[in-house]
């Protein structure tokens, strides 16, 4: 049987599906989601590693050792090159987090905190949600 929410690569290649509503929804401003995204942050959510399923294509990943020291991989198409989620980190073991602009239908989802506003530009207007300057604790 389907899972309730679903998502997948610019091209198609990759799917992946998903029960958990997640709870943990975050902006990101830090250098890394900046970088990876290519824009002024990124916007991820948290669910079960045991509840994540890719349904089709293999996900490529890069393993990135962050500032705290501990690592993580991103996974992306290889063919599209969309970055899809993010698994292996050692301060969530047990998580994935998925890249908000990958799910077939995102309106479910809407930030509850922003994390590293200190890399935030000064121009982008924040939704009203708690703000951290580094991850929270």
């Amino acid at each position: 049987m389907a899972k309730k929410h679903t998502g997948r690569c610019a091209c198609g290649s990759i799917k992946f599906e998903f029960d958990t509503t997640p709870d943990f929804i975050a902006d990101c401003y830090c250098l890394d989601c900046q970088k990876a995204s290519g824009g002024v942050m990124a916007t991820w959510f948290g669910v079960p590693a045991d509840d994540f399923t890719l349904t089709s294509g293999q996900a490529k990943s890069f393993r990135y050792t962050a500032d705290s020291g501990m690592t993580l991989d991103r996974n992306f198409c290889p063919e599209c090159g969309s970055r899809l989620f993010t698994s292996n980190l050692g301060a969530f073991p047990g998580m994935v987090f998925v890249m908000l602009g990958s799910l077939d239908d995102p309106d479910f989802v809407a930030p509850k905190l922003e994390i590293f506003t200190k890399r935030r530009h000064k121009w982008i207007k924040h939704p009203n949600v708690p703000q951290f300057s580094d991850m929270p604790t």
